[in-house]
């Protein structure tokens, strides 16, 4: 099986590879069409370094749930910070990733792979964006977050 092609993006002192599959959120998660209309979402690499090495997390929804965008589904707590996890597709939930349960740290170790977060059936977050979007979006992210470094 081939791998998935990917682009490099390199800014500041943040380097990651974007596998270009996948829709990219505002809020720093991708998603990926698995099998029609099923979509699993996991934190970007920008998402994960913000976040420091993930501790723990848990979900408010169980499997069946309904699920709307923006919607808070549970929680995650990082080494550096301990933050909402919000639903970025509308439609059925279907459940966490159970890898997780005896790994947290594929969150981090393979954000784009094993350490997906959850699973929902139904459409993606229209705001969402392709790659070439995402990458806009993170100069645009990089170029805040390098402004409030130099002002403070």
């Amino acid at each position: 099986m081939d791998p998935t092609p990917e682009i490099r993006y390199r800014r500041s002192r943040f380097s990651t590879r974007l596998p270009v599959d996948r829709w990219y959120t505002p809020s720093h998660f991708w998603l990926k069409e698995v099998d029609p209309g099923v979509w699993q979402i996991g934190f970007t690499r920008f998402a994960v370094r913000m976040l420091g090495d993930t501790v723990e997390m848990g979900f408010e929804l169980q499997p069946g749930d309904a699920a709307r965008v923006g919607q808070t589904i549970g929680w995650v707590e990082g080494f550096k910070a301990i933050t909402d996890i919000y639903c970025v597709a509308e439609g059925q939930f279907l459940g966490s990733n159970p890898e997780l349960e005896q790994d947290m740290t594929l969150t981090d170790s393979d954000c784009y792979g094993a350490g997906w977060l959850y699973r929902v059936k139904g459409t993606r977050e229209p705001a969402s964006f392709d790659v070439h979007g995402y990458v806009e979006w993170l100069d645009r992210s990089i170029d805040r977050m390098l402004g409030k470094e130099q002002d403070g």
